[in-house]
């Protein structure tokens, strides 16, 4: 019994701390981990805009806003806040023509959320179906390998459904712009290799991070006339830069109905991400989720205001935090620091990358979220789950 009383008390003393204490105690942990977590936002950031059809601007946006100011209002502890490739890839575009009109929409929808974070439903994340919701994240895997595996290969397709987009994948095939294949190819090899190889120099350097230095000299050996590539402001306060919301829409159907698609599915993704963290924390935290509805709902927000896309707690960012050593919500707020000094210092050396090497880090993305692994995974659990996943993802891709 003492023994246990005692193996308690040292946990407690070991536990972080938390604010301005945590700064002090964590800084070299935090801005460590953070820099490096920096490093695999800035291609995703830049990916999930473009697929969303908006300026790659969008996606550094939210990132910077969620570390900035979304992580000293936030309820967990070592989450990475930013653009989701789930919301980036499917939900807006379909969800409300227009960028302007959406960010209308985004900024209603942030405001509904951080409403849920006042009202303490987040609980409710305990009860959604884990088929359901996985299903669903394996639909938005789905539309987003279709959807990207155009730019990948070089090639833009026709505006039509999803299930329409993918009739059109022979054709595009037969007008694949080489160059831009072998670029994908490459990148999908470094995130498929990066991970097996254990030599420090190369581990050392997140793999998306590779990509950019690899398919960057790539780009630069076929001839930059050859392919197309990242787009990025001139001059961020002038007609190029920030775009402002418009909430002319605000009386049609259509802008409600992207406002409470916009709103439930960065909820429900906040709330899973953030309980999936929670368990990779070796301190075994517990996050507040409704102060997380709130910070990234009132984040989402902010970020609109200004062109940003919705935001969420993002598990991949999240788990590369806690595997760099991220103690505390500061090593967000260094990862949006370190983002927005990319943005201002190195925008000329991101007009480098090639689209078509941001678009296969999505495929490669999607395919983590509708990997045959989930499937089995389902079937294995009970005959009920594996029909209401296989429904849901259904359901998704036809509507």
């Amino acid at each position: 019994m003492e023994a246990q009383k005692h193996r308690n008390t040292m946990d407690k003393s070991t536990m972080p701390k938390t604010g301005f204490a945590g700064l002090k105690a964590h800084f070299k942990d935090d801005l460590s981990s953070g820099f490096s977590v920096s490093l695999i936002a800035l291609p995703l950031c830049l990916g999930i805009a473009i697929a969303s059809g908006v300026p790659p601007l969008a996606g550094l946006i939210t990132a910077i806003v969620g570390g900035l100011i979304g992580s000293r209002i936030s309820g967990t502890f070592v989450t990475i806040s930013g653009p989701a490739a789930g919301l980036g890839g499917a939900g807006i575009e379909s969800g409300y023509a227009g960028y302007p009109h959406t960010l209308g929409a985004i900024v209603v929808a942030g405001a509904i959320m951080a409403l849920f974070g006042l009202l303490k439903v987040g609980k409710v994340g305990d009860f959604f179906p884990s088929a359901a919701v996985h299903g669903m994240l394996a639909a938005i895997g789905v539309i987003i390998m279709i959807k990207q595996f155009f730019p990948a290969i070089g090639v833009q397709p026709e505006k039509a459904s999803i299930l329409e987009t993918a009739t059109q994948i022979p054709n595009a095939l037969l007008q694949t712009n080489s160059y831009a294949a072998i670029i994908a190819i490459a990148t999908i090899l470094i995130l498929m290799v990066h991970p097996k190889i254990n030599w420090t120099p190369i581990k050392a350097v997140p793999a998306p991070m590779w990509v950019m230095i690899v398919t960057i000299a790539m780009a630069q050996y076929f001839g930059t006339d050859k392919l197309a590539l990242v787009q990025m402001p001139k001059d961020l306060f002038g007609s190029d830069g920030f775009t402002l919301p418009s909430f002319s829409k605000i009386a049609e159907g259509a802008f409600w109905s992207a406002v409470i698609g916009i709103a439930l599915v960065a909820a429900i993704e906040s709330l899973l991400s953030a309980k999936a963290v929670d368990a990779l924390d070796p301190y075994q935290r517990k996050s507040n989720l409704d102060k997380d509805l709130l910070a990234m709902g009132s984040s989402s927000s902010l970020a609109a205001l200004i062109g940003g896309l919705p935001m969420i707690s993002e598990i991949v960012r999240s788990s590369a935090n806690v595997n760099n050593g991220g103690k505390t919500q500061w090593a967000n707020f260094f990862h949006g620091a370190f983002l927005l000094v990319f943005l201002l210092v190195a925008s000329s050396i991101i007009e480098l990358i090639p689209l078509s090497a941001l678009a296969a880090m999505l495929v490669f993305t999607g395919f983590r979220l509708a990997s045959p692994k989930e499937f089995v995974h389902m079937y294995k659990i009970g005959t009920t789950e594996i029909i209401v996943f296989v429904t849901t993802l259904l359901a998704v891709l036809a509507t």
